[in-house]
This record gives structure tokens, sequence and C-alpha cells, in this order.
């Protein structure tokens, strides 16, 4: 399209403006980032056109936020990056949704195209650097491309299985100009041309046999388990699922992150029962979780070998790769929905004194009072369960709208899964798909803006707390109700575990490769920047800054010190270690 360059600079709208109202226009309201050339004007632009803007220290966490927004709301989560590095970093939030099945699209300028190839400043073929990651990436060769491009990237981040996609704007694309007459018709016809597009997801050939097939085998079974992971969670199913489990009373199992859909506390919870109930059930209905290495892959010996797998997946390939008993491509909500009305027809219901329901309920209830009478100790120095006991019982303590948990960690993640109570749906946020470490204050800030009526608090290692610690000051810099929680053990794992036969060798005398320095201050680091901080030691220092912290809902650090010997190398995956 051709440019008015005799109209007024009033009338002209440049590419960072269209981009921003396209943005809008789109549905966009929130967007995380770090500015810088090209790309400032466009977060201001942005901003000014009703899309909230939330600057970040660094692009890696703020990628990590916008991935979490698009699980914590269902939408796409927004990444801005400046050219070449910018968008190099801003990879790792955009394949961390990828991974996690979460909505994302990064916008990310580029160099200018008459100056490619020819060594312009930050200059990266950013479209051959994303596509590994995404599930389409494309670049507005011309101003007049970016209403279309954006509106059909933000369409495919949750067309099918919900992904990373990305769109480039080069340098010289942000600023062409065109009218304002223009750049409406432009966004106008983006517009008519996405409400066109069918978004319902088609109904697959086989979905009604699908479902009377599972009907059938959940009705048959004898050791019946239902399995819900976060793509339940982020389909909204939670209504459907606790139907389906209080109807029937068949015992349920959460993935970490789907933890919530149906409360923690539920009679029908086998989640301190987990080995017994994948161990023996002979029919396992999966919904919204896939059956990788968090699930053992659904193979022997965690599973039985005899066990039948209904797998509801909204992603075809997945069920084809998997190969279960029973297939269903579909939406979970959508199609939990179809299975209980299904199951309406010839209604069945475990009772509580059905072997199978009195086995997972008896050793759930036996490995609780057993966790229950560790916990009742006050361990000092402390240990990871006597301060997860006491930020459990804080949390509790809130009620509804329950706080949102951001855990990550080795230790701390793990021993926290079992103690942390999530009654809640999409309360719970951690190392996800990828065990990623360094999402944590990203997630924070992603939660606080997504939930606003609910507190954040974060449970972190204080490796996984290093990976992100500079943006306690974007906390406070937008006073965020996130409280962060430090577990600190003098590094990873624990700091220093080596054996006598690795202190050898020229270096020594070096600290181990697992060490920080001790007793680190992190607390002082939020309270450089205007935010609360506490050191505590003792159960009673802990239950203070939790309550003063709490009630605040002000940024606050709260440094935990913990003996360096009370977890364990790689928290439960030694063995990959």
């Amino acid at each position: 399209m051709a440019t008015d360059t005799a109209a007024p600079a009033a009338m002209k709208v440049d590419g960072s403006a269209l981009a921003g109202r396209a943005l809008a226009a789109a549905g966009a309201r929130h967007m995380f980032g770090v500015v810088g050339i090209p790309v400032t004007s466009l977060a201001s632009r942005a901003a000014a056109a009703g899309v909230r803007f939330l600057a970040f220290r660094n692009e890696q966490s703020a990628g990590y936020a916008a991935a979490a927004y698009g699980f914590l709301t269902g939408s796409p989560g927004l990444l801005l990056t400046v050219s070449g590095p910018g968008c190099v970093h801003g990879l790792a939030g955009l394949s961390h949704a990828t991974a996690n099945a979460w909505p994302l699209l990064m916008v990310s300028g580029s160099c200018s195209q008459p100056d490619a190839g020819r060594g312009d400043f930050q200059e990266l073929d950013q479209i051959a650097a994303t596509k590994p990651f995404v599930k389409l990436a494309v670049k507005a060769t011309t101003i007049a491309d970016i209403p279309r491009l954006v509106f059909q990237a933000l369409a495919a981040t949750v067309s099918g299985r919900p992904g990373g996609c990305y769109l480039d704007i080069p340098s010289d694309v942000l600023h062409q100009t065109l009218t304002e007459s223009e750049a409406a018709a432009l966004i106008d016809a983006a517009a008519a041309d996405s409400a066109k597009s069918d978004s319902s997801p088609p109904k697959h050939k086989s979905l009604d046999e699908g479902i009377e097939k599972a009907a059938e085998l959940l009705r048959r079974a004898e050791r019946p388990l239902v399995v819900f992971g976060k793509g339940a969670a982020y389909s909204r199913a939670e209504d459907a699922i606790r139907k389906l489990v209080d109807t029937t009373g068949i015992p349920f199992l959460p993935t970490p992150m789907g933890k919530g859909v149906v409360p923690d506390t539920h009679p029908l919870s086998a989640t301190a029962a987990r080995s017994l109930a994948i161990g023996q059930c002979d029919v396992a209905l999966v919904v919204g979780a896939r059956l990788n290495w968090l699930l053992h892959f659904g193979e022997p010996p965690k599973w039985s070998k005899d066990v039948k797998f209904i797998l509801v997946d909204v992603c075809e390939e997945e069920i084809e790769l998997r190969k279960p008993h029973v297939g269903i491509v579909g939406d979970a909500k959508r199609v939990v929905e179809l299975i209980n009305r299904e199951i309406k027809d010839q209604p069945f219901c475990l009772a509580p004194s059905h072997p199978w329901v009195e086995a997972i309920t008896k050793k759930a209830k036996d490995n609780v009072l057993k966790m229950e009478a560790q916990l009742a100790k006050d361990v000092v120095p402390f240990n990871f369960l006597t301060p997860l006991r006491i930020i459990r019982d804080a949390i509790l303590a809130e009620g509804s709208p329950a706080p949102v948990v951001v855990s990550e960690g080795a230790n701390t993640m793990d021993v926290g899964r079992a103690v942390l109570v999530q009654n809640e749906p999409r309360t719970r946020l951690d190392a996800g798909t990828w065990g990623t470490m360094g999402v944590g204050l990203g997630f924070c800030v992603a939660a606080a803006v997504a939930e606003p009526d609910r507190l954040v608090v974060a449970v972190e290692g204080d490796s996984g707390f290093g990976f992100s610690a500079m943006e306690v000051e974007t906390l406070v810099r937008y006073q965020l109700p996130v409280v962060v929680i430090v577990f600190n053990n003098n590094g990873v794992y624990g700091g220093d575990r080596r054996s006598p036969d690795e202190i050898t060798g020229p270096y020594k005398d070096d600290p181990a490769p697992t060490s920080f320095v001790p007793a680190a201050g992190y607390h002082k680091m939020m309270e450089a920047f205007g935010g609360k901080g506490y050191l505590v030691e003792t159960p009673d220092e802990l239950k203070s800054a939790l309550s003063e912290s709490f009630r605040a809902r002000k940024p606050a650090v709260i440094n935990v010190i913990i003996d360096p010997y009370a977890g364990a190398e790689s928290g439960r995956m030694q063995h990959k270690n």
C-alpha cells in the first residue's frame, strides 16, 4: 500500500501504532517484554491502545510470564522483544509455552530489510531461529501486512493444541506510515476475516464411537482411575471432571499442574496413593495429560502391563503416538461433558466400600498420616517439611479465592508438591513438562495480572530464584501482591556435596559447582528496591513473616534458612544425574 507523504503528520499511523491497535482489536489485554531498538514505540503505542505493557529486566522472564498468562487466562500471552539477542532470549519462554501447550505470541522487531545480509545492527534470521519452537512464524514485509498477521498468529496460538507463534516486524516496517482511514480499514478487514474463520474444533469422525467406548470401559472396569493434567485445567474442565468423579465414585490422580481441578482434599483423591493407583488400575481415563515422563510413559513397571488407556487429547498426533486402547480427539471439557452424558443413560457408581476405592482411600490415609507425623515436628535448623507445613497452613487460611502458588526448585518443588494443597483450579504453577528452572518470578507477574483478586505466593529454591531474582524490582515497580519465599540451603541441591575423590586437581580449592555464598541475604535484594524483606530461621519467625506479608499484599521476599543437608541431590530425579 502506498504511503501518503502529503497527509498531515497528525493523520499518519506508523507500523508501531498499527501493531498496537491491531493487538488491542484482536482482544489482547496484557503484553510482557523488554523494550529497546526497534520496539520501544510499539510498547508505548500498544499501551495507548489499551494493552497493558509489563516491562521486565530480562526477556526470558518476560517470556515465562507470557507463557503462564496463556495458561491462566486461556488467551494468548504476548511477548515483545528487541531484535537479534532479544529474540534469542525470548526463545526460552516461546519454547516453554509450546512444550507445555500454552498459547503465546512472540512479537520481535528485526533489522531493516534493505540492510539484511550486510551485517546490520542485531541482524539475525529470526524466522529460522524461531521455527523449531512454534506452530507458525510469519514476517510483516510491509506495514499493510501487520493487522492480518496479528490476527492470524493470535488465532494460530489457540487452534488445535495451543502453543507458541512468532511475528517478525522489521525496523523499516515499523517506521512506514499510512493514513488513519487506511489503518482502520486494514484492522477492520483483518477482524472480519478472522471472524469468518470457524474457530470451533471440528468434530472428529470417531468422536461418538470413542465416547461410547470410554463410558463402557469405565462401567466395566474393576479398578478404574481418572488422570487429569494441566490441559484439563487450561480447558476449564473442572466442573465436568468433578461431576464425573462424584457421580461414578472413580478415584482420581492429578498431574502437578492439574492439582485443584478437583480439590486435593476430595475423598477420592489418589495423590497420596499414586503408586498403588497407577500400578493396579485396569482402566485409566487420561484427560489433558500426555503419557510422557511425568506419567512414566504409561508403561510397566510403574503401570500394569494390562491397563487400558482412554486418552483424551486435542492433538490427533498425540493419540497416534501413544496408541491407547481408546483415543478421543477433542477439547477436555467438551469430551468429559459428553462422557458424563453417555454415563447418565446407564449410570453406575463405585461405593466407598468397593474393594478398589477402599484400597485407594486406605493407602492414601495411611500415607497422609505418615506424612503428617513428619510434618508435625518442628525441626530447627529447618528441613524442608517444617517450613512447608507452616506455609501450607498460611495459604489454606487465606480461604477463597485461594492464592496462586508458584513453585520451582529441585527439593523445594518436589517436596512442596506433596505438602502444599490446591483446592481450586489453576492455582499451581511449576517447572512443567520441561522441568524448566527460572520460571518463578515471571510466573508471579503473570499470575498477579491475570488473577488480580488472588495473592501470589512463590515457594522457590535458592537456585531457582537466582535465575530471575532481578525481577523483584519488577514486582515493586508495579506493586504486585506477590510474596516470594526462598528456601536458602546455600546452593543447588544444598551446596557442596562432593565426595573426597571429586575434590582434587588444580582447582580443588574452588567452591563446588553446586555452591552459592552461604546464608546469602536474598531478602535484602527486595529491600534495595523498596519492598519488604524478612530473614527467618525459626517457626515463629516464619509464621510472623507470612502473616504480615500476606496481610499487606505487597511485594516481599522471605529468606528461609534451610539445613544444607536436608534435601537430596536432584530432588526426586537422582537417577537422571
